[in-house]
């Protein structure tokens, strides 16, 4: 039985992992995810592992960094060039020659910008101290983790994402207004802005409280063309509690995902806000789009 349960408030896609986005008022999804998304990121050239924001002590510069198509990204075809702003001061294109120079040079690290994962999808993720983020019992510390297709492989489990994609684990990320809402009520003092969990669609919805874990194993119909496969709750890390642009550092953002919403994933107990989705049905959804439950 179809259920409305509201309208695509906004949507983000994020050309280069772990930099600041763009919120656009279409997107285009093919079974890969939103075309664009995650399509380059940074790979440490010392270590080859993934640069990421779940790294701040190592990275604490990428918040700092927002990341723009020239032109919009076409499904099938090669990305186009992203234009990376540096900090406030200057910016540069990923088709330059001198772009990997100019990368390493403002992280002081040498860096290189791909357009594929490494088949051992590695970053180095630090766990805040923070009680109860993490199941196995890390924090305040740095621990390696595998992401991606690399992750599934080594779990023995079928990939939810492609082999060379930078999806962390599903090409989807839905989180609802209600959501949000709830958890500037119960932390005032705190801001729960949608720019924190870096989720491809916002769900306007009107029910209150963390609707979206009521869609697990369910589908959603968005728009006339696409259909989601709702699979997991999405388990949150330190990047929530990070500063950008006028969102201060607040590491009790995530204290409150711990005390309201922690909840089992995989057989494992994370905070979370918002769900993970595989595309079953892909074209084009915009903004205002309804969004339906099946």
């Amino acid at each position: 039985m179809s259920e409305a349960i509201g309208r695509v408030a906004a949507l983000w896609r994020f050309p280069v992992k772990s930099m600041l986005g763009e919120q656009v008022t279409a997107a285009e999804l093919t079974l890969s995810g939103v075309v664009g998304d995650r399509a380059y990121a940074l790979v440490d050239s010392q270590t080859a592992k993934v640069v990421s924001a779940k790294n701040p002590k190592m990275w604490p510069a990428m918040f700092a960094c927002r990341a723009d198509f020239v032109e919009p990204p076409r499904p099938g075809e090669e990305p186009p060039p992203v234009r990376i702003s540096l900090g406030d001061t200057t910016s540069v294109r990923s088709d330059e020659p001198d772009v990997e120079a100019r990368l390493s040079d403002f992280f002081g690290r040498d860096v290189r910008l791909a357009q594929a994962a490494p088949e051992d999808f590695t970053i180095d993720q630090y766990h805040p101290d923070v009680e109860e983020v993490d199941p196995a019992g890390y924090r305040d510390t740095v621990a390696e983790s595998k992401l991606g297709s690399a992750f599934f492989a080594e779990a023995g489990l079928p990939s939810a994402v492609p082999v060379g994609s930078f999806f962390d684990l599903f090409p989807v990320s839905l989180l609802t207004s209600s959501t949000l809402d709830r958890f500037n009520e119960l932390r005032p003092e705190s801001r729960f802005d949608a720019r924190r969990f870096r989720m491809n669609i916002i769900v306007e919805t009107e029910a209150a409280g963390f609707v979206e874990n009521g869609w697990l194993g369910r589908e959603l119909s968005i728009g006339n063309e696409v259909r989601l496969s709702v699979s997991i709750p999405d388990p949150r890390c330190v990047m929530t509690t990070l500063a950008q642009e006028d969102l201060p550092k607040d590491t009790e953002v995530l204290r409150t995902l711990v005390r309201q919403n922690r909840i089992d994933v995989a057989g494992g107990m994370y905070p979370c806000a918002g769900v993970y989705a595989t595309v079953e049905a892909a074209g084009t959804i915009r903004e205002g789009d309804a969004v339906t439950l099946m």
